[in-house]
């Protein structure tokens, strides 16, 4: 059986620092896995690895049954899996239609050249992710960190992902703000999409996952439904403190 997206005993070191240690894991169609820990657990260095911004050390990643391993990002993509950015990394000098273009591209040149701009998706994405008209022409130093989240989003889901990895997309948002990208996930989990959400804010994550993993130095410490998790003596010492 294959599923959406697969690790087999990755391991990933830096130098004599060992990122991840043998993690194993997959992922459901259609599930919310929710990807928890301390600072410097290896989640953000899991992301990097699923989409080939860092080669394992050793081990294997899978999309639907196939070894990705070697693949380079823009190939990942093309398989369906793309990811947000703990801190957002917008084409300054593009405004927010440009930004989103950028995803709606085919990797084939004559395919753009046939096909053209497609504004109404572009301004669709926009939308949808909670931009106002009026928003479509400011470039990034113009936004909130909010708007910057959103753009991220908008972005992500312009590549026609059916996989979607959000690093700490709660971080720095106002109340408000978070009830607005919290909304927009539940939208895609209707919908039938693959998400690992990373977050620290475990309030807000808690309604959004099916299921979590809590790591610490790179090795899973626990999994199952979220309740278990957070009442394992591991993780509450790992990621809480212990009492």
């Amino acid at each position: 059986m294959s599923y959406p997206l697969e690790l087999r005993d990755v391991v990933k070191r830096f130098g004599g620092l060992t990122a991840t240690d043998n993690m194993s894991f997959r992922v459901e169609d259609g599930e919310s896995l929710g990807l928890i820990g301390p600072n410097g657990a290896g989640k953000t260095t899991i992301f990097s690895l699923i989409m080939g911004e860092h080669r394992q050390t050793s081990g294997s990643i899978l999309c639907n049954g196939e070894d990705i391993s070697a693949l380079p990002t823009y190939a990942r993509i093309g398989r369906g899996v793309c990811r947000t950015y703990q801190v957002p990394r917008p084409f300054a000098d593009m405004d927010v239609m440009e930004n989103i273009r950028l995803g709606l591209m085919p990797n084939n040149l004559w395919q753009m050249l046939v096909r053209g701009p497609n504004h109404d998706r572009e301004i669709e994405l926009a939308l949808s992710v909670g931009f106002a008209e009026g928003d479509l022409k400011r470039h990034p130093a113009e936004l909130s960190m909010g708007d910057l989240r959103k753009l991220e989003l908008a972005r992500t889901l312009a590549t026609g992902p059916s996989i979607m990895l959000l690093d700490e997309v709660f971080a720095g948002l106002t109340a408000g703000e978070i009830s607005q990208i919290a909304e927009l996930i539940n939208q895609k989990r209707k919908e039938g999409m693959t998400l690992i959400i990373v977050s620290h804010d475990l309030k807000s994550l808690e309604p959004l996952i099916d299921r979590a993993i809590a790591m610490n130095y790179g090795a899973i410490v626990a999994e199952g439904d979220f309740a278990h998790v957070m009442a394992d003596p591991d993780v509450r010492a790992a990621y809480l403190g212990g009492e």
